[in-house]
């Protein structure tokens, strides 16, 4: 057997053009840092061998993540700590240390309870922010004990994955690694090591088992059948979510565009158009009437559209980004020009329709194109240098693994990107479930955010890629590289007043990394930061209990304040943000007119369905 090695045209050595280089100036050597163009999608994805696709593939159903980059991150950690021989000796000595705390802890706590009392016999607290021991039967014996022992165990780790030396991205991989594996053997997840479940084992004799089978077995059966989780048939879109009144005004092959109906005898003159993103059912801001931003909007008086995405399937595996920001965002307002003439548009935009929506205002700018008045941004990036631990599942190698995966069918399947964003959120998400549903037998009644969260989308294989590597990877929209009809695009063009929205416990937008609009654009930009998390915190309807929000303008012309200086010097105040969004809509308004027709039939805009429209159903 033989294997045949071809070289491309371009490669071969030519006797002038080495004449002629001998004598030419010598091009200063070229290093990769931290921000080196990384290639593009279609850079990646020629004359890539069938077979090594298929079998990226096959392994993608396997293992989910790219073993060669788990192993990268393994042997750059193991190489590092191996010559770091006084690293080893403080893990040794850390290690001795937290043994004889807790040695000492353990007698205490079996010699009696009024040593245990004694608040600097114990050896280590939870986090703020940790909240798994909070119950009080964890102070109890030998309990107190199983939750010092993992806490000690966590703390080590979290000291023996920090090595000097290692890459950014390794640094950042390994303590998530380690913490996922620690969570797994978290004394909360057995029987014989949780309170709860001990004293619901003896409350019940057993049955909360027998009842823990069966929720398994159940649930087990629903997703070999692709049917809804328990209890989500109580929530129908159409029924009792997504029922604000509207109309589907115009559809294209991408996506519904709905009018809602007015709610005012008057309203205001310009429409507010809402890009949510393709990767969520727009009706997270359209669930209950009680929590629903659309009918907040529409009742304070706003003309508003939504788009609404088709769920893409094989045949859609070579829409990309330009396709969305033409067939969504710009279709969107020719339609809405017809329907509400002569009128500027209030433009809104929802994590990743945020940051094509960014794109979009920056191209419309640049061609002159000034049919947006205002534009806001909830939990949105444009600059991705610091997008939270997402990061942590993308590099070359994880992309090119992903690509693969997703060549096979045409798209990135909602169960891999669920699975995703469940790791980021384990403890809440994976094993305080299993615990309530499995092991104490409890079925906790799903509201209507867990039934929206668990209508998941897809993805298609080029748009996915296009977006990971060219916003994600190479950051090409903060940097200036990023590329719309052939020419770069540039957000400092960008003139109309911004409303940007950052969450606090935001796991798939920082809020850090949202406020650097600031950094990026030369106009106004009202920052607004609210309790919760990257959902939560913008479903926060006037009323919602524990919400609170900070805000402040910043002018074009005023110094910039670092986030941390800005958290601290702006007050927080107690409620809902809704209704300072809606006061600044209000501020950037021209007044009043009576509310538009639905639709503009003699322009080529009939009423086509009502709303919600048939994409939001698509499965």
């Amino acid at each position: 057997m033989s294997l045949t090695l071809t070289t491309t045209p371009d490669l071969k050595p030519d006797n002038e053009a080495v004449a002629a280089s001998s004598q030419a100036p010598q091009a200063e050597p070229s290093f990769i840092g931290p921000h080196h163009k990384l290639p593009s999608f279609s850079e990646t994805t020629d004359d890539v061998p069938e077979i090594d696709r298929i079998l990226h593939a096959v392994l993608g159903k396997v293992y989910g993540v790219s073993p060669v980059a788990l192993g990268l991150t393994y042997m750059d950690w193991i190489s590092h700590l191996a010559l770091s021989p006084g690293k080893q000796a403080l893990l040794a000595q850390s290690a001795a240390e937290k043994m004889k705390f807790l040695a000492r802890f353990a007698v205490c706590q079996a010699l009696g309870p009024e040593l245990a009392e004694n608040p600097s016999e114990s050896c280590v607290e939870p986090l703020p922010q940790d909240q798994r021991f909070d119950d009080e039967a964890w102070q109890q014996w030998p309990y107190n004990f199983y939750q010092q022992a993992f806490l000690q165990a966590e703390r080590w780790w979290d000291e023996a994955t920090a090595v000097r030396g290692m890459t950014q991205h390794h640094a950042a991989i390994r303590p998530f690694i380690a913490r996922q594996l620690l969570d797994m053997w978290s004394p909360l997840n057995f029987p014989l090591t949780n309170p709860r479940i001990q004293q619901a084992t003896q409350e019940q004799g057993g049955l909360n088992f027998y009842q823990g089978a069966r929720n398994f077995i159940e649930d087990w059966q629903r997703s070999v059948e692709k049917k809804p989780a328990v209890g989500m048939e109580a929530f129908e879109v159409g029924r009792n979510i997504a029922v604000t009144p509207g109309k589907v005004v115009y559809q294209n092959h991408l996506i519904e565009l709905i009018q809602y109906a007015p709610a005012t005898a008057d309203v205001y003159a310009e429409p507010v158009l809402i890009v949510p993103a393709w990767i969520m059912k727009y009706y997270i801001l359209d669930l209950s009437p009680e929590n629903s931003l659309v009918k907040y909007l529409v009742d304070q008086g706003h003309t508003v559209f939504m788009i609404s995405w088709r769920n893409p399937g094989a045949e859609d595996r070579e829409l990309g980004n330009g396709d969305y920001r033409e067939q969504g965002i710009m279709d969107s307002l020719a339609a809405i020009n017809a329907i509400v003439p002569q009128q500027k548009v209030h433009a809104v935009g929802y994590c990743l329709g945020g940051t094509l929506l960014s794109i979009a205002a920056a191209a419309m700018a640049r061609e002159g194109d000034d049919r947006l008045k205002s534009i806001t941004l909830f939990a949105a990036q444009v600059d991705f240098e610091e997008a939270g631990e997402l990061l942590m599942f993308i590099d070359e190698d994880q992309l090119a693994w992903l690509e693969d995966s997703m060549w096979d069918k045409g798209y990135l399947d909602r169960h891999q990107m669920v699975g995703a964003f469940q790791l980021l959120r384990s403890r809440d998400l994976i094993w305080s479930r299993m615990i309530e549903n499995y092991l104490l037998g409890k079925r906790t009644p799903p509201n209507d955010m867990m039934a929206w969260n668990a209508d998941a989308t897809r993805m298609p294989y080029k748009m996915h890629s296009e977006y990971l590597r060219d916003l994600f990877l190479n950051n090409d929209l903060a940097e200036g590289h990023y590329i719309v009809d052939g020419r770069p695009i540039a957000l400092t063009d960008i003139r109309v007043p911004v409303f940007a929205v950052g969450t606090q416990r935001d796991h798939v937008a920082p809020w850090r990394s949202v406020y650097k609009i600031k950094l990026l654009t030369d106009t106004d930009v009202t920052f607004l930061l609210t309790s919760g998390g990257h959902n939560a915190g913008i479903v926060s309807e006037p009323g919602h209990p524990h919400r609170h929000y900070q805000i402040e303008t910043m002018k074009s012309t005023d110094q910039y304040v670092s986030p941390q200086e800005w958290s601290e010097r702006t007050p927080s105040q107690e409620g809902s943000w809704w209704p300072q969004w809606q006061t600044w809509l209000r501020q950037h308004s021209e007044g009043e007119i009576k509310p538009p027709q639905t639709g503009a039939p003699d322009k080529g805009y009939p009423v086509l369905r009502d709303a919600p429209g048939e994409y939001v159903l698509m499965q």
